[in-house]
C-alpha cells in the first residue's frame, strides 16, 4: 500500500474533541468508515496530540493502556487500524511531532513507502489537522463532529491561511468522498 488516511482520534473517530483520551467512546459511524477506508485500500494511521502527558494529568502508563483498549474495539474482527501515533508534547518542547507539525507524517512515510499525493489527513480541528494536511502536501478533510463546527465558525481565525479539501458530516461520509471522488 502506498496511501494512508491519517486520522485525528478524539472528535473525529469519537469522544470529545479536548477531553482526556480515557473518556474516549467511538461514534457509531467510525469502524464503518475505517472499514470502507481500508477496504479501499488505504492504511488507516491515528496520529493524537496528548499534551496532557507531558503536563502530568494524564500518565503514560494510562494513555498506554487508552491506546490499547481503543485499538481493541477497533481491531477486535480485523485490522482497522495499522498504527496509532502520539505526540505527547507542549508548544513549548517545540517537537516536530505536534499537530500541525508534519514530523509524525513524515515518519510514516519513510515507514510504510507512502505517496504523499494519496494521503488524506481527516481531523475535526482546521488549526491542527487542515494545517497538517496543507504542510504535508496532502489532503485535508474537516469533519463536523467534534470541534468541527466550532473550528469552521468561531475558531476559523486560527486557519485563516488554509482551506479544506472536504467538509464532511462525519468521518463516514469523509470516506465515502473519497473512495467516490478522489
Amino acid at each position: 500500500m502506498s496511501k494512508a488516511i491519517f486520522w485525528d482520534l478524539q472528535g473525529t473517530l469519537g469522544g470529545d474533541a479536548t477531553a482526556d483520551i480515557d473518556t474516549f467512546v467511538p461514534y457509531n459511524f467510525s469502524k464503518p468508515a475505517l472499514h470502507l477506508s481500508k477496504h479501499n485500500g488505504y492504511l488507516n494511521i491515528v496520529i493524537t496530540n496528548q499534551s496532557k502527558i507531558s503536563k502530568g494529568f494524564v500518565s503514560l502508563e494510562a494513555y498506554e493502556k487508552t491506546k490499547a483498549s481503543i485499538l481493541g474495539y477497533f481491531n477486535s474482527k480485523e485490522q482497522l487500524i495499522d498504527d496509532f501515533l502520539c505526540c505527547p508534547h507542549q508548544h513549548s518542547d517545540n517537537c516536530n511531532c505536534k499537530k500541525p507539525k508534519t514530523g509524525l507524517i513524515e515518519l510514516c512515510i519513510e515507514k510504510y513507502g507512502l505517496n504523499i499525493d494519496d494521503c488524506f489527513v481527516i481531523g475535526d480541528m482546521g488549526k491542527n489537522e487542515i494545517v497538517m494536511a496543507h504542510n504535508a502536501g496532502c489532503k485535508g478533510i474537516l469533519v463536523l463532529t467534534g470541534g468541527g463546527k466550532a473550528s469552521l465558525g468561531e475558531f476559523r481565525h486560527t486557519w485563516a491561511h488554509h482551506d479544506a479539501d472536504l467538509i464532511a458530516d462525519t468521518a463516514f461520509e469523509a470516506v465515502k468522498t473519497i473512495t467516490e471522488s478522489f
